[in-house]
């Protein structure tokens, strides 16, 4: 049994686990975690940055050698090398380039399985302050009993409160629940 609670570890499934999977145990061998993680790090900046990259990556209208000489040129200009670079080349040329989000995702939750690093995604109505960001981690933190990466997402239909969701537990303590909570007895109660 894993530390989140879940039976097996992170979810690593289809191309883009395998794909994740191969490099994390190259990277392991090599003892370059970290610095292929930092690599695939800045590339996804690049990604959510740019609409063109974003294009170029989705798009199966661009031959494989645009695209190869797209990233390329990418990757020099952003100063990724190593094993990050190479993986990123790589897809490339296996037009596999489209899958590349979900594989830096992958990656990403493997490192941190491999660093017991549980994972708890947060649905909040509304963007939080550091100060409440950080109180929300430290509970976490506590429920866990381990460090813990959140996904923090902006969900306005949620009126208030949060969700989370760390491993098989979800707690749901939004408004918009708790309404349709009362709006339920109500109904019932008629």
């Amino acid at each position: 049994m894993a530390q989140n609670g879940s039976e097996a570890g992170p979810l690593v499934a289809g191309m883009a686990g395998r794909y994740a999977s191969a490099l994390f145990d190259l990277a392991q061998d090599e003892r370059q975690i970290d610095e292929v993680a930092a690599g695939l790090d800045r590339f996804d900046a690049l990604l959510k940055e740019s609409a063109d990259l974003r294009r170029l990556v989705k798009s199966p209208v661009f031959t494989a050698e645009q695209q190869a000489a797209a990233i390329g040129a990418v990757i020099e200009k952003a100063g990724l090398t190593g094993l990050a670079a190479n993986f990123i080349r790589l897809t490339a040329a296996n037009r596999r380039l489209f899958a590349l989000p979900d594989m830096i995702t992958a990656f990403r939750a493997l490192v941190q399985e491999s660093k017991g690093i549980v994972r708890a995604e947060v649905r909040v109505a509304e963007k939080p302050s550091d100060a409440v960001l950080e109180e929300i981690t430290a509970s976490l933190r506590d429920i866990a009993k381990a460090e813990v990466a959140v996904d923090l997402h902006v969900d306005p239909s949620l009126i208030g409160g949060l969700v989370v969701k760390m491993g098989s537990r979800m707690v749901d303590a939004s408004l918009r629940t708790k309404l349709n909570g009362i709006r339920l007895a109500m109904r019932e109660a008629r």
